[in-house]
């Protein structure tokens, strides 16, 4: 069984190129053949496929195959480890705002003016 940190990394991994984004993005609308995920992209059916293959390996899709058509899907529930992580740093930034907001709360709203002495 892969451990929490590799499958993070994993995912991680693979959201950080934009192609796999746009397609998780297309994939977000239902289920789609590699054929037709390829269409929209400028690279060669087998570039598409490499890409695809790291989402499949990171677990944020699924494939199915009916003969020598593969279909693919979106695997949301995967991400949810990965936001899970990213919330924890979410509520750390958050209280660090709220703590900036107290103390510019407390600060003088209008510093005293420097004294002319001309």
């Amino acid at each position: 069984m892969v451990d929490h940190e590799t499958r993070l990394n994993a995912v991680f991994a693979a959201l950080a190129d934009p192609t796999r984004r746009r397609l998780l993005e297309i994939l977000k609308q239902g289920e789609s053949r590699v054929t037709d995920l390829a269409k929209p992209f400028a690279m060669s059916l087998p570039a598409v496929s490499k890409h695809l293959k790291i989402l499949e390996q990171a677990g944020l899709l699924g494939r199915t195959r009916q003969g020598r058509v593969h279909h693919m899907q979106a695997r949301p529930e995967t991400m949810q480890e990965a936001r899970a992580w990213m919330g924890q740093y979410v509520q750390f930034w958050q209280d660090s705002f709220d703590r900036l907001d107290r103390f510019l709360a407390e600060k003088p709203d209008d510093p005293k003016e420097p004294i002319d002495e001309h």
